[in-house]
This record gives C-alpha cells, sequence and structure tokens, in this order.
C-alpha cells in the first residue's frame, strides 16, 4: 500500500500531501502516524505535494490542527478531501 498523505494524531483535522500530482477524484491513503492506521477518502480538488487537506468536515470558525498545534481559523466552511490554504484558512496571529 501507498502512502499519499500522512496525519500526525486522530485529533489533526488536517493531513499533508506527500506525493506529487494528486487530481480531485483520486482516492487517496493517509498514514495516522501516532495511532499506525490508515484512512482513505477522495480527494475533492487537486492538491500540490506538501499542502494540507481535511480529513474531516470543517466549519467557519473552527480551528484547523496539523501536528497537534493549532495553525489557523477556518474562514470558509471545507469538506473532507477538499485543499486547505490560504482561500479558506487564516492565521489567528493577526
Amino acid at each position: 500500500m501507498s502512502i499519499d498523505f500522512v496525519v500526525h494524531d486522530d485529533g489533526d483535522s488536517v493531513g499533508v500531501v506527500v506525493i506529487e500530482g494528486v487530481e480531485a477524484g483520486q482516492k487517496l491513503t493517509g498514514w495516522i502516524m501516532d495511532q499506525n492506521k490508515t484512512i482513505e477518502f477522495e480527494v475533492k480538488n487537486d492538491i500540490p505535494i506538501g499542502h494540507k487537506l481535511a480529513i474531516r468536515d470543517l466549519a467557519v470558525d473552527d480551528s484547523v490542527i496539523k501536528y497537534g498545534e493549532d495553525i489557523g481559523r477556518v474562514v470558509s466552511a471545507i469538506k473532507q478531501g477538499e485543499h486547505l490554504h490560504v482561500h479558506n484558512v487564516k492565521t489567528k496571529r493577526w
């Protein structure tokens, strides 16, 4: 089995894509490292390597958790398998 994205812990809300060429409609396999388990779902957008994808639905004002850390606030609802980036997540720093 090949791993397409990684997640640190079950409590995280995003994974990081680790392969090139992810395209909308593709079924991906993710590895949740701390629990040593895998998850699978279809992605909704093309996602570049190194970018984040939602591993569960996120509502406006939800916190985005990556590697156990709060990295921002959802500003536009995000469905499982969608790309997370500056268009739907903002920092809480300012």
